[in-house]
């Protein structure tokens, strides 16, 4: 993927298909420790002990759709590529969190991307979601919330309004 704003769309994927309800982005802009941290923490089943260790690895995957996972190795790979890393932290029952870390500065690293039309297009079809995403940068930060009972399926102009209202306030942090 050529941009981490398409890791963050499949990590999003990921914490819905195990039946996330409520879902936290954390994207922070670290620019005097040449950081961009990618926080994605959920509620959903969570990942088994015996399957966590291995969660990277291509052909290690608790979906029963298709024995290939890529996404998880692919953004690892992209992490450490640029002097980073990718941690997940995960127990049953309870969610999961993925921290992913990329030296700001470095050459290698792909551009973050647009993350408005990131979210825009994850909220399509969402309904009792609650999502949060908080984006730092320069010490300053944006919030956008959803409350759960919003639906994104039937209201083409409410994700209108979402994109736009993010667009905004990304541009002006």
């Amino acid at each position: 993927m050529n941009e981490i704003s398409l890791h963050i769309l499949d990590l999003l994927q990921n914490s819905t298909e195990a039946g996330s309800d409520r879902i936290e982005l954390v994207v922070r802009e670290d620019f005097q420790n040449n950081s961009l941290q990618v926080v994605v923490e959920d509620n959903g089943r969570g990942i088994p002990p015996e399957i966590l260790g291995q969660i990277t690895d291509p052909f290690v995957t608790s979906r029963s759709t298709r024995k290939v996972g890529l996404g998880l190795s692919l953004m690892q790979a992209a992490a450490e590529s640029c002097d980073g890393y990718l941690k997940i932290a995960s127990k049953l029952g309870e969610g999961t969190k993925v921290t992913v870390v990329f030296q700001l500065d470095h050459i290698d690293r792909p551009p973050l991307g647009n993350m408005a039309e990131t979210v825009t297009v994850f909220l399509v079809g969402r309904k009792d979601l609650r999502f949060t995403y908080y984006h730092y940068r320069n010490g300053q930060q944006y919030e956008f919330m959803t409350t759960g009972k919003e639906s994104f399926f039937d209201n083409p102009l409410e994700l209108i309004k979402v994109r736009e209202k993010l667009e905004v306030g990304l541009k002006n942090l």
